[in-house]
């Protein structure tokens, strides 16, 4: 890659990865930490945030290092045709995590609907007519935004920023005009509702670790160490504390003043409309979908090219953002929008967790920070001692989830890194060892 393309700043990375988070995706999963209470959600928070973005910083320094995305970094760990398996997974992922965020924002364009022309809002009798129409027109806004490719990016996430900032701003302003911290601090979740500490740690690592996955499909871009390392961490713990814990207060604060807590509803739209902001909340919430969404159909259809070799990256991108657009109408056949969407993260924290500590293993310990061209060149075409640590991995995810004392605790997500990345660094050096032993054998 040129030079003269290694040309996104400190601040451009760092814009990137807060729009990244910024967004209506963040918002709901405030909503859902809302089960913990306030200062549960504050410890979850505080905690698994952070831990996540390190990752994401040190997967960033891939990126910078080597000028070439996450995928293609798979090569290497996972194998010329294993590298399959980890794109295909981050396709799908990050054109689901455009539905989601399309869904949200389509039931943005259903209020504008309903307060412009009467139209009913998904839920109510009609309504359905409303949410396919928003899922359109997000569609078509989001194949405008990525056909100037990582260009666009750049721009959306500058312009979006600022709407962000403003949102949230205005959020909390009129959250607080209706209920006192006090009120938001001393909030009980009811029983039924709530939320073991455990399982809300592995919804946000899920969230959190989708982001790694992608995470040298930015960097590659950056022009120093920092933009690609530092600015991730910066910008995606900003983004994430700042937009989730106004879904929180925004969530817990609709609670308070209604008496009543429906975690489903605590989407931005519902929250914005039962807050009276109107009109121009909505169109906010449509933007910086927006904004997030280039992000997320960007890495999708980056890890697309990667299978299919000799796909383009602008007409890879219109092909995801079609398929995402597909993957929007899936909630409509649900009952409950969030029972969807926590499915969907359960899915996402199983498969990413155990796949992220293979490549950081790899890169970090077994190629000591450091991928030349023969490791490419050389890279066998399916590393099995790779895909059956990320099996045992995925299988580890779902037995620690049944049990009590992880779901009430740590959650699952750690420790299946963990148990991944021993066994991984175990086999490879086992293997290595003894290929090693046999060639002198041979002489």
């Amino acid at each position: 890659m040129e030079e003269q393309q290694h040309n996104m700043s400190f601040w451009d990375q760092t814009a990137t990865w807060i729009g990244a988070n910024a967004n209506n995706g963040t918002w709901y999963i405030g909503g859902v930490l809302a089960a913990l209470g306030l200062g549960g959600a504050m410890k979850v928070l505080a905690i698994t945030g952070p831990l996540a973005y390190v990752l994401l910083a040190l997967v960033g320094y891939m990126g910078w290092q080597t000028r070439k995305s996450t995928m293609t970094l798979t090569q290497v760990s996972f194998g010329k045709w294993g590298s399959f398996g980890p794109s295909l997974v981050n396709v799908v992922q990050f054109m689901g995590w455009a539905a989601v965020n399309t869904f949200i924002a389509a039931g943005s364009i259903g209020y504008l609907l309903h307060d412009l022309l009467g139209w009913p809002v998904f839920g109510q009798r009609g309504g359905l007519k409303g949410i396919i129409f928003g899922i359109l027109m997000m569609s078509v806004l989001h194949l405008i935004s990525i056909s100037l490719g990582q260009r666009s990016v750049r721009v959306i996430e500058r312009v979006g920023i600022v709407l962000v900032i403003v949102l949230v701003l205005w959020e909390t302003w009129a959250v607080f005009q209706t209920v006192s911290l006090h009120q938001l601090n001393q909030w009980k979740v009811p029983v039924k509702f709530q939320l073991p500490t455990g399982n809300a740690i592995d919804t946000l690592a899920a969230f959190n670790l989708a982001w790694v996955t992608a995470g040298a499909d930015f960097t590659k871009f950056a022009k120093t160490k920092q933009a690609g390392t530092v600015a991730p961490f910066v910008g995606g713990t900003i983004g994430l504390f700042w937009f989730a814990m106004v879904g929180v207060i925004a969530t817990i604060g609709a609670a308070v003043t209604l008496n009543a807590f429906d975690p489903n509803a605590s989407d931005p739209s519902t929250v914005a409309s039962r807050l009276g902001l109107g009109v121009l909340a909505m169109v906010v919430i449509v933007l910086t979908s927006t904004t997030a969404n280039a992000v997320n159909l960007m890495a999708a259809g980056s890890a697309l090219t990667n299978v299919f070799k000799r796909l383009k990256l602008t007409p890879a991108l219109w092909l995801v953002t079609v398929v995402a657009t597909l993957m929007t109408l899936i909630p409509l056949w649900s009952s409950s929008f969030l029972s969807v969407f926590t499915l969907f993260l359960d899915y996402v924290g199983m498969i990413l967790g155990p796949e992220i500590a293979i490549i950081l293993v790899d890169y970090y310990i077994l190629h000591d920070r450091h991928y030349s061209l023969a490791d490419f060149t050389n890279a066998p075409k399916i590393n099995w001692l790779a895909y059956a640590a990320w099996f045992v991995g995925i299988v580890s995810y779902f037995v620690l989830r049944q049990l009590p004392f992880v779901t009430s605790s740590l959650g699952a997500t750690g420790l299946s890194m963990l148990l991944t990345a021993g066994l991984h660094l175990t086999a490879s050096r086992a293997f290595a060892t003894r290929h090693r032993h046999v060639r002198v054998t041979d002489k």
